[in-house]
């Protein structure tokens, strides 16, 4: 369990940085927008790893379960999830869906975090998705607090197509991740 909270520490705690502007703007100074850049990304994909990591010794040395989910929760949580994906793919291309829900992978974290929630009653599930949720309920407050961004809200004239884009790429992630995807990644099946 520790490794899963030095993970998170490190990928969320760099992650939380845009909360604390003023902080990141003295740190992106100091370093140059380069090696902060390169920081970010180092001490990211570490905390990440380190999530993996001590997420799955965690469930090995047998997390305690702290609730029962019902077995109805999964129906639930497989629903929760199929926005997932589209929201995933809709953060990187301009369209209705980018537009409409301004910060999209916010929201898909939030979705993901919530749904594996509802199916996770062991610990180390519920400080993994916990803090997921967290950091996405804190990063979007603090998003609606700075200045919007330059051109925001503006639509490229393949704004319908980027939407059937997102949806179709998102259906055909989602599909995947049913059939068999979630098992040889996670190593839990969804069916």
């Amino acid at each position: 369990m520790t490794l899963l909270i030095v993970g998170l520490a490190l990928f969320l705690g760099c992650h939380l940085l845009p909360v604390f502007s003023r902080g990141r703007a003295t740190i992106r100074a100091r370093l140059g927008e380069g090696a902060f850049k390169g920081l970010f990304s180092l001490v990211s994909a570490v905390g990440l790893v380190l999530i993996v990591i001590g997420f799955a010794a965690a469930r090995e040395a047998g997390s305690p379960v702290v609730w029962t989910p019902p077995a109805a929760m999964r129906h639930i949580t497989m629903l929760i999830m199929l926005p997932v994906f589209i929201f995933l793919i809709a953060a990187y291309v301009p369209g209705h869906i980018k537009a409409a829900l301004k910060h999209p992978m916010l929201v898909a974290v939030k979705l993901w975090a919530l749904a594996h929630l509802l199916t996770n009653g062991d610990l180390a599930g519920i400080v993994l998705f916990g803090s997921f949720l967290a950091w996405a309920v804190i990063d979007r407050i603090s998003v609606k607090r700075r200045a919007p961004a330059a051109g925001a809200g503006a639509l490229a004239p393949a704004a319908w197509r980027n939407d059937a884009l997102a949806i179709a790429g998102g259906l055909a992630v989602y599909a995947a991740f049913v059939m068999g995807l979630h098992l040889m990644l996670i190593g839990v099946p969804i069916l």
